[in-house]
């Protein structure tokens, strides 16, 4: 299990087989740096075309087709002082006779106080004044290669994962993604130094970070859509428009989950799911949607041993 450091030299803005910027080997630590969505580094001079820049890829050794690689997310940091958020909800999750009675869109300023833990507005000035918020960063898009040579922009999500923009995906949680081809090519990018439910107005605080993720890998474990896990919950993510569609993949890889992991055939992982089960909204401003199917650890705590 070895450290790696990787200064990034150049970004990607769709999520494709592109030449792997690093090789490692699973149980590999590795830490890099991300720029933020529009393409600025941590000085805050643009590096890169925006559109949620990935670093990498990250080629993982011995991972195949069928495999499911692990992320865990070691550190999520910002690593600059300036981040900017968007000022205006997205007309789709208003009714539609409000939308014409809604301010144009411009670009809010905050202030990342990371020994703080705090970001605060600077501009436009609003009756909000000075409003202050604590820091939950989170990686906004991150995944693996697509199969069949796709390069699938950072500005959508699917089974690769991509930009789900869901703040769960914080320091101290673990992703899995289905490995769809070899070496997995993992990207990371898009970092939020907070963001709401939804990313309803189309942008978290958006930062430049410092990250630090350990890859790992299940041989023959085939999974379909994103899952993840921390502290409280185990999750499964659905990706895509409409939303009900998105419910249904997030949904149906929770029983599979439940049925693969814990041994819950037939009514059962459907009984629990029926009183436990708990979503929450990823993205639902971008192309494909993203919905989080979640269930307790303390509720499978209850389930007898095997099932």
């Amino acid at each position: 299990m070895a450290l790696h450091r990787y200064a990034p030299t150049h970004y990607h803005t769709a999520i494709g087989s592109h030449a792997p910027v690093l090789r490692v080997a699973p149980g590999d630590t590795v830490e890099t740096t991300t720029v933020d969505s529009a393409g600025a580094d941590a000085s805050g001079r643009p590096v890169t075309a925006p559109g949620n820049p990935q670093t990498g890829p990250f080629y993982v050794e011995g991972a195949a087709p069928g495999d499911t690689l692990v992320v865990r997310l070691e550190r999520i940091v910002p690593n600059r002082v300036g981040g900017y958020s968007a000022s205006v909800v997205a007309p789709n999750v208003v009714e539609p006779e409000y939308v014409a009675e809604m301010p144009q869109r411009q670009r809010s300023e905050w202030t990342v106080d990371v020994r703080g833990g705090t970001a605060t507005l600077v501009e436009p000035a609003t009756a909000l004044g000075r409003l202050t918020l604590p820091l939950a960063p989170m990686i906004g898009c991150f995944g693996v290669a697509p199969d069949r040579g796709q390069a699938i922009s950072t500005a959508t999500s699917g089974p690769h994962g991509g930009n789900m923009d869901y703040r769960g995906f914080r320091a101290g949680a673990t992703a899995y993604f289905p490995v769809l081809v070899p070496g997995a090519l993992f990207h990371v990018g898009d970092g939020h130094a907070l963001q709401g439910d939804g990313e309803i107005v189309g942008t978290g605080i958006e930062i430049s970070m410092a990250v630090t993720f350990t890859l790992g890998l299940l041989k023959g474990r085939r999974i379909r859509w994103p899952r993840g896990e921390n502290a409280e919950y185990v999750f499964t993510v659905g990706n895509a428009r409409p939303l009900d569609q998105a419910v249904q993949h997030a949904t149906t890889e929770m029983i599979r989950l439940l049925q693969e992991d814990h041994g819950l055939e037939g009514y059962a992982a459907h009984i629990l799911l029926g009183q436990c089960v708990e979503y929450d909204l990823g993205n639902v401003f971008d192309p494909a949607y993203t919905m989080v199917c979640k269930v307790a650890k303390a509720a499978l705590l209850r389930v007898p041993r095997g099932g």
